[in-house]
């Protein structure tokens, strides 16, 4: 049976996001802390918390958009669009991050929504601008992303890649 062309936008559009939101992970677990440069340069807002906290960094953004944009490439989709599907997921991530901070919340705390959807949603967007997606198959992929997201995360941690199961 053959894929129609409309789901093959829609899974490579999660094919793209999944890349974009993994890359950090690995690229953090290969260097562990070497290059881990902070995007918000270690600045602390009035509510004495961090802009992002320590856990962003240049790194995981550079990694995020050269790894969607091979990929982006392998799935016959236009570089550049890996590269902006990796910037807005990074833009989501940093959203989420920013806002977990505003609450007090350390790196990596468990926040259920605000760590999926935002990042999920920005490339969703994105790929809905250049692909023939529609605001259903949007939320469809960030669904799907948001479910795959947390049935991942306990394996992610039982190989090494998350420090927590969450």
């Amino acid at each position: 049976m053959r894929m129609s062309a409309h789901a093959l936008d829609i899974v490579r559009a999660l094919i793209l996001i999944a890349a974009a939101n993994g890359a950090p992970l690995l690229v953090a677990r290969a260097m562990r802390a070497r290059a881990a440069y902070p995007i918000d340069a270690g600045v602390v807002l009035n509510d004495g918390h961090p802009l992002l906290g320590h856990s962003k960094t240049w790194r995981g953004v550079a990694s995020a958009v050269v790894l969607a944009t091979g990929v982006a490439f392998l799935i016959r989709l236009p570089w550049w669009l890996g590269a902006l599907v990796a910037a807005s997921a990074m833009a989501g991530d940093g959203l989420s991050s920013f806002v977990k901070r505003r609450f007090g919340l350390e790196p990596g705390s468990m926040t259920l929504g605000l760590d999926q959807i935002p990042e999920s949603l920005f490339p969703a967007i994105v790929c809905a601008a250049c692909l023939p997606l529609g605001p259903v198959d949007v939320l469809a992929i960030v669904l799907v992303f948001f479910v795959a997201e947390l049935a991942a995360s306990p394996l992610f941690f039982a190989i090494g890649l998350k420090n927590r199961p969450y």
